[in-house]
């Protein structure tokens, strides 16, 4: 299983990014293609926080048309939103002390621990994700 980071989602949507078209290219590839999907709801809510932040350089959109991004998302048969199951609290406390994550690193610590509950992989930017153990992540844009 593929799980998303919000980055990947966000230098997709948004044309002023340098990473743009690489994201935007590899997205349509895996959204349109047969491997299971993951996506955190956290992905989903940092997406439309952050693309409806006209406060923010880049492309932004409308509530609505952000809102209809991620509908697409969710129509999509291969498309899996990931909850914490019975067993997350052990694997995000895991993730939380060995990868020595405070602060915004929690949130990371998160979605670490549910792409590790669900045996996904983590497609990412983000280097910081190489401190939790046992997860398995990959940047598709290198």
């Amino acid at each position: 299983m593929i799980v998303l980071d919000a980055n990947i989602l966000l230098y997709a949507y948004d044309s002023a990014s340098p990473h743009h078209k690489k994201a935007r290219t590899w997205v349509e590839q895996v959204f349109s293609g047969t491997e299971q999907i993951g996506l955190p709801w956290q992905m989903a809510a940092a997406f439309l926080r952050i693309m409806t932040n006209p406060k923010l350089q880049g492309e932004r959109f409308t509530l609505d048309e952000a809102v209809a991004v991620v509908e697409t998302w969710l129509e999509q048969p291969n498309i899996r939103i990931l909850s914490p199951g019975e067993n997350h609290w052990p694997l995000f406390r895991q993730m939380a002390v060995e990868g020595q994550a405070a602060g915004p690193l929690i949130s990371d610590a998160h979605v670490a621990a549910l792409t590790v509950e669900y045996g996904g992989v983590l497609h990412t930017t983000d280097r910081d994700f190489a401190r939790f153990p046992d997860l398995r992540w990959v940047n598709p844009l290198s």
